[in-house]
């Protein structure tokens, strides 16, 4: 089975994107492996702490070289991704080594996001394919997923995928074909 880890843009607890990172976990679990990075231990990038790298950027840098794919679930602030999601972006944009290169070149990525507002994450998912592409990281751009509306499709203050979950369906499939 292939590995795949889920970056969510959010650290809420509760936030939509996670709830859409799980409810694609368990379209999965047949599929592929798909694992949540926890990345909260990240301090804020700082070039005096980059080498060596502290712990919880070496532990993140690892958990990304070994999956197959990395499927990024966004909020859209402002119409842009998180600051969270940039600085761990930044971390994994570095070096790891004088001999060793950054960890993202040619990282097989999706994207999707989910937003309370009617312009869905769009938005923000361009500003991510232009840096990742920066980072010359491979992106599945089709199909990308953007789900506007959140409040429609939630119960009890969870997410209940009611007309979306087709599409995230659809996206899951061919994220595993394209992981080959």
């Amino acid at each position: 089975m292939k590995k795949i880890l889920a970056i969510v843009g959010s650290v809420r607890k509760d936030s939509f994107n996670k709830q859409l990172a799980l409810a694609a976990q368990k379209i999965l679990a047949d599929k592929a492996e798909l694992e949540i990075l926890d990345y909260t231990d990240v301090p804020f990038f700082n070039q005096d702490l980059e080498h060596p790298a502290p712990a919880a950027v070496t532990r993140v840098r690892k958990l990304v070289k070994e999956a197959d794919g990395l499927w990024i679930f966004t909020p859209e602030y402002n119409h842009y991704f998180s600051g969270v999601l940039k600085n761990l972006i930044d971390w994994l944009s570095r070096p790891v080594s004088a001999t060793e290169p950054q960890v993202l070149a040619g990282k097989k990525i999706a994207l999707s996001g989910i937003t309370p507002g009617i312009s869905g994450t769009g938005i923000a998912q361009d500003h991510l394919v232009a840096a990742l592409s920066f980072l010359n990281a491979d992106i599945m751009n089709v199909p990308r997923l953007t789900i506007p509306n959140a409040m429609q499709q939630v119960q009890d203050g969870k997410l209940v995928l009611t007309t979306s979950a087709p599409y995230l369906e659809k996206q899951a499939e061919a994220f595993v074909k394209y992981l080959g």
